[in-house]
């Protein structure tokens, strides 16, 4: 992977930095970073395949007061790219609560009919 300037440095970066490098026209926020032990946790890795994914350049990052902040979308498509990766996303991951997230309760589910309008549109 090519070495971006805009998304990783080497060199320590300021809250100002992170905001100068979205350059999405039109977008205030700011993108998501996480930090090696957040991303491991989230994706069912250790922190050492983070950091080897870092040191190969696998994923975008930058460095605030020597700490990595990674690109929280660099790092959903470095897991999609190896079904290792994408099976530990869904065993030991986050993924492993998905199903617990689908709402059963008709208060809360979608309208069918609002649905079905929608789709019309």
């Amino acid at each position: 992977m090519a070495n971006n300037s805009n998304t990783q440095s080497k060199s320590s970066a300021s809250l100002q930095d992170v905001i100068s490098n979205d350059k999405t026209p039109g977008n205030k926020s700011l993108p998501i970073r996480i930090t090696v032990s957040e991303a491991a946790r989230l994706f069912g890795v250790s922190t050492k395949t983070i950091r080897v994914a870092l040191k190969t350049n696998q994923i975008r990052y930058i460095v605030v007061n020597n700490r990595y902040k990674i690109s929280f979308e660099s790092l959903l498509d470095w897991s999609q790219r190896s079904t290792r990766r994408r099976n530990q996303l869904s065993t030991s991951g986050i993924g492993q609560y998905v199903q617990k997230w689908n709402i059963r309760n008709k208060k809360y589910s979608p309208d069918p009919e609002l649905l079905n309008r929608l789709k019309k549109l």
